[in-house]
Parts: C-alpha cells; sequence; structure tokens
C-alpha cells in the first residue's frame, strides 16, 4: 500500500515546519501587571510625601522659635518704653520740685544745711538721691546730662530691639510662606497617593472579578461538557435497546448517568422555560449583588434557602426555608435532564449548600457571610444533586 509512506512522509514535513517555527519564535513577554504598576507608583508617591511632609514639620518648628523669638523681643521693647516714661515722668516731676525748693532756700537762706529734706519722696531709690544730692550742690547741668546719657541708652537699646524685632518678624514671614507651599504640596501629594490607591482598590476589584469570571466560565464549560456527556450516554444507552429489541409496554428507559437520583426511577419531562419557573429564574437573577445574611429571605439580605423559597414564592409556589427541606420537596432528577429553574443540592441530603441554575453552565447563589447573591458557574462535584420543583 502506498498510503503509509505518504502518511510518514507528511508527519516529518509537519514535524520539521513546526520545529522551524518554534526556534525562530521570540520568547514570551510577560504581561503588565498594573496593580503592581500602580503599587510602584503609590509607593514613589508616598516616599515624596514622606520627604515634603518631614520638610514641613522642620519649617513648622523653625517657625514656632521665630514666633517666640519675636515675643520676647516685643516683651523687652515694651518694658523698655515703660521704663523711659516711668523716667521722664520722676525727672520732671523732681526737677520741677527741686528748682522750686532751691529758689526758696537760696532767698530765704542762701545755704544748702536743709538739703536733704528734698529727696524725702525718693528714699527708695540711691541713684536719684545721688543724682539730685549733686543737684543740690549746684550741678543740676551735670545731673541733667546723666539722666539724658541714661535715656538715650535707653533709646539705642530700644532701637537695638526693634531691629532685632524686625529681623525676627521678616524670619517669621518668611516661614509663614515657606509653610503654606510645603502644606500645599503635602495636600496635593496626599490627593495623589489617595487617587493612586482607589486606582489600586479599582485594579483589584476588576482583575478578582476577571478571575471570577474565568473561574466561572471555566467551571460552565466543564458542567456543560459533563451535561452533553450525560446526554450522549443516554442517548447511546437507549437507540441500541429500541433497535434490537422489540418494543415492550410501559418499559422505561431509568435515570441515566450523571447525578445520584431519589426519584425512583421517574422520568420527569424537562419543563418549559416560561411560566413559574421562569418567572422564578428572573427574580433569584434580580437579586445579584444583595448581601448574603444568614437566615435572610427577603432583598435586604438571603441565605441559600431563602434566596430560593423567595424566588419561587413570586412564581406562586412554596417552598420551606430550609435546604435539606427543599432537597426533600423537589423530584431528583439525572444531571442530562437539567434546565434553568432546577435547583442544585451539595453535601448529604442537600445539607451543606444549594443553589438555582440558570442555563448555559451558569448557577444564581447566596454563599457566605461577606458576600453577595452571585452568578457563578456550577460546580459539579461528586455529591451534587439535582432537584426539580414541582
Amino acid at each position: 500500500m502506498r498510503t503509509r509512506p505518504t502518511k510518514v512522509l507528511a508527519t516529518l514535513l509537519i514535524l520539521t515546519v513546526t520545529a522551524g517555527v518554534g526556534a525562530s519564535l521570540p520568547a514570551p513577554v510577560a504581561a503588565a501587571d498594573p496593580v503592581a504598576d500602580a503599587k510602584a507608583q503609590a509607593s514613589a508617591v508616598m516616599q515624596k510625601l514622606q520627604a515634603t511632609d518631614a520638610q514641613l514639620q522642620s519649617l513648622t518648628d523653625q517657625y514656632t522659635a521665630a514666633d517666640y523669638r519675636l515675643s520676647q523681643l516685643n516683651s523687652a521693647i515694651g518694658q523698655t518704653q515703660a521704663q523711659m516714661a516711668d523716667n521722664q515722668r520722676e525727672v520732671a516731676i523732681d526737677r520741677s520740685r527741686l528748682q522750686t525748693q532751691a529758689i526758696q532756700q537760696y532767698v530765704s537762706t542762701g545755704t544748702s544745711s536743709n538739703s536733704t529734706t528734698l529727696f524725702t519722696s525718693n528714699a527708695n531709690e540711691a541713684g536719684v538721691k545721688s543724682e539730685y544730692s549733686s543737684i543740690a550742690a549746684g550741678n543740676i547741668t551735670t545731673t541733667i546730662a546723666t539722666l539724658g546719657t541714661a535715656q538715650s541708652r535707653l533709646r539705642a537699646s530700644q532701637d537695638s530691639l526693634r531691629s532685632q524685632q524686625n529681623q525676627a518678624s521678616s524670619t517669621r514671614n518668611s516661614l509663614v510662606g515657606a509653610k503654606a507651599q510645603a502644606s500645599t504640596l503635602v495636600a496635593q501629594e496626599q490627593a495623589t497617593l489617595n487617587s493612586v490607591n482607589a486606582n489600586i482598590q479599582t485594579l483589584v476589584v476588576q482583575q478578582q472579578r476577571a478571575q471570577q469570571e474565568a473561574a466561572a466560565a471555566s467551571a460552565a464549560a466543564a458542567f456543560n461538557a459533563k451535561v452533553a456527556a450525560a446526554q450522549v450516554t443516554n442517548s447511546q444507552a437507549s437507540t441500541p435497546t429500541q433497535a434490537t429489541s422489540p418494543p415492550t409496554t410501559g418499559s422505561a428507559t431509568g435515570s441515566g448517568g450523571g447525578s445520584s437520583s431519589s426519584g425512583g426511577g421517574k422520568k420527569v419531562p424537562p419543563p418549559p422555560v416560561s411560566g413559574g419557573t421562569a418567572t422564578a429564574v428572573q427574580a433569584a437573577v434580580s437579586q445579584v449583588g444583595v448581601p448574603y445574611l444568614w437566615g435572610g429571605a427577603s432583598p435586604s439580605g438571603f441565605d441559600c434557602s431563602g434566596l430560593i423559597m423567595w424566588a419561587y414564592a413570586k412564581a406562586g409556589i412554596s417552598l420551606p426555608h430550609y435546604s435539606g427541606a427543599q432537597y426533600s420537596a423537589t423530584v431528583h432528577i439525572p444531571l442530562a435532564d437539567i434546565q434553568p429553574g432546577d435547583l442544585l443540592f451539595y453535601g448529604p441530603g442537600g445539607s451543606d449548600h444549594e443553589a438555582m441554575y440558570i442555563g448555559g453552565g451558569s448557577m444564581v447563589e447566596a454563599t457566605h457571610t461577606g458576600d453577595f447573591v452571585r452568578i457563578d458557574g456550577v460546580r459539579s462535584g461528586g455529591d451534587l444533586v439535582v432537584g426539580r420543583v414541582q
């Protein structure tokens, strides 16, 4: 036969071409991870924010020190001004009193033997007594000059303090501007960080959602394949019997492959996707996003059996609020016969969980605390039992 060498040559040619193509392909490039990129951006913004915040803290400390220095200078200037005013008042009063008494003594006695009586009003100030003793002795001009010198020193001190005050005020004002700029930068960088963090959260949610959708699609595809295989098995099991055996009245085809059945082999016809079943499916799907609530059976919150009970109640069908009781209240059917609206029970007697099949390998369910009513691909474990509501 000439066909075999031809097939061998064709096979070798395909392998050769495939090997050549594989060798020429570039190495796959890892896909960019937007979450990792956003986290790196957030880290950079955080570092910049920390540096700016440290600068703001330093400027705040400098401003506090400058403000304290300015307050001290203002206090010193006030004290100097008060001292100058007191001295001026005392000099004016005592000078007037001294001149009057000196003239009276000169006119009446011509002597200064009683000059000490002139200083009783200033007995607590030794410096003033000394100065006015000089005046009493005829050194009025010298004493006034001394007082003038003291006043000049006070003015010089005050001028120096005012100069320092101006410098301190200028420093504080410049720090106010620097603080305002740093504070604005901190606010801007914090806003940027908040935006990046919000973007990270969005990306993480999108990533998780994509993973959930991929897992649901994979589960749905696997379940559809399992249903199709069960249907093929049923078809293959029934066709030879009809072809080789004479028909007998009342013969049953059995439940077929798939999940376990407690329906006693009863063949249940697929329900139409309309009427009460369709209403229940639509009602259950409409609650997607409602939070899980243990014992819940209303749009404020559902548990697994509460969702099923509420959905079928919308179709006018009453079910108990317990997965085990719903398991017992339904007719269990082969996996190959599953239709939208059928119930999926997990665990012995449906004790672990239940959901509603909505078609296309998907189911709607309320899973656990912290989650929401959602659509998932059917998880077809070995203990899965399909129940139909009658």
